[in-house]
C-alpha cells in the first residue's frame, strides 16, 4: 500500500509494505470461525467471483 490515502496523516505517502488480504481469500477465512464467517460474508461470497478476486489479490501483492 501507498500510506494514508487521505493524504492528511503523518503517513501520507508513505509505504508500509503491508500484505493486502480480502475476506474472501482462504488465508483469511480459514482464521475465522465458520458460523461467524457465514454469517458475516457468506452471502456476498455467493455473488462475489471469489476467484478473480484472489488472482487479483496476489497480483498486488506481488506473487
Amino acid at each position: 500500500t501507498v500510506g494514508d490515502p487521505t493524504f492528511a496523516g503523518p503517513l501520507a505517502g508513505v509505504e508500509l509494505n503491508l500484505a493486502v488480504y480480502h475476506i474472501v481469500e482462504e488465508e483469511i477465512k480459514s482464521q475465522i470461525d465458520e458460523e461467524i464467517y457465514e454469517d458475516q460474508v457468506g452471502m456476498m461470497e455467493m455473488v462475489l467471483d471469489v476467484d478473480e478476486i484472489a488472482s487479483e489479490m496476489k497480483d498486488i501483492r506481488g506473487e
